[in-house]
């Protein structure tokens, strides 16, 4: 469910880019709400923060969570698990949302160093991340600001951009009801070993691991509508044995119950984010307990 209002634009990416870009998307107030859950879509995303410098990332941490500070230009890489942010700050935020596999053209680094973490952009473009964020801040509007990101992307793709083979068929494969991950690795002629090496470094997670990932995206959006779907058939219709099963993957991708999610997805968000509830005193949750910086 994208969310209503003017506050939240998207924009496609233009050539060379659309191989590796879903969208580009900015938000331009903050909301009302002060923590949101991010749930794995299987990619990563390059994000800014124009009104503050910084980022409050709360990330899972053995039985609890971690509250991580980051300055406000982010890499987002490829999470297994939700992490949740802090929204209050973001009353101007920027984003690139990659399409699977697409990142490490543009980012100089394989998506596997990125899995289960946020990175400083600074970390992996020097201080030419510092002058974007600039450039970005100072630009009038939403689609200055989105020309601006376009050219400074291009300009950071690497020689050979393409997303290799045997990766992009395995992409448009796993996660479609029957498909095992030893079918696709030896259409594409190698061992299942090398198969989840090579798909693990260009994608952040391994192959059955996306497989779940798109299964439970593909489920997802099938109830973004109004109203409860029928569970059972949802499940059998996105490939799941029943509906414990469904209900099962839906908890540890999103923390929360099917009919959880559904409640607290009436609250308008970007997609693959979920409004929280407020806190409560002795939410230990809300404390950190490490600071990245």
């Amino acid at each position: 469910m994208r969310p209503r209002g003017p506050r939240y634009s998207v924009h496609p990416p233009p050539p060379p880019l659309a191989g590796l870009v879903d969208y580009f998307w900015s938000l331009t107030d903050a909301p009302s709400h002060s923590r949101e859950r991010v749930i794995p879509s299987g990619t990563i995303e390059i994000v800014f923060n124009l009104h503050e410098d910084q980022f409050r990332i709360q990330r899972p941490r053995g039985s609890g969570e971690e509250c991580a500070r980051f300055r406000g230009a982010i890499t987002s890489g490829p999470y297994r698990r939700a992490f949740g942010v802090e929204t209050r700050a973001h009353a101007s935020i920027l984003g690139v949302h990659f399409r699977p596999g697409g990142a490490a053209s543009v980012l100089g680094v394989p998506a596997g160093e990125l899995a289960d973490t946020h990175v400083e952009l600074e970390a992996l473009w020097g201080h030419r991340a510092i002058e974007l964020r600039d450039r970005l801040s100072a630009a009038a509007d939403p689609a200055q600001r989105f020309r601006i990101l376009e050219q400074a992307l291009i300009g950071s793709l690497s020689p050979s951009p393409n997303v290799r083979g045997e990766v992009a068929f395995a992409l448009g494969r796993l996660g479609a009801p029957g498909v095992e991950v030893g079918d696709v690795a030896r259409h594409v002629r190698l061992s299942h070993r090398r198969f989840i090496e090579l798909f693990t470094e260009r994608v952040g997670m391994t192959p059955k691991r996306y497989s779940r990932v798109r299964r439970f995206q593909r489920a997802l959006g099938r109830v973004n509508g109004d109203g409860a779907p029928e569970w059972a058939q949802l499940a059998l219709d996105c490939g799941y044995f029943d509906q414990a099963h469904l209900c099962r993957d839906w908890a540890e991708f999103t923390g929360l119950s099917p009919a959880e999610f559904l409640r607290l997805r009436s609250v308008p968000v970007k997609d693959n984010h979920v409004a929280l509830p407020e806190p409560t005193t002795s939410d230990s949750s809300n404390t950190p307990s490490r600071a990245a910086r």
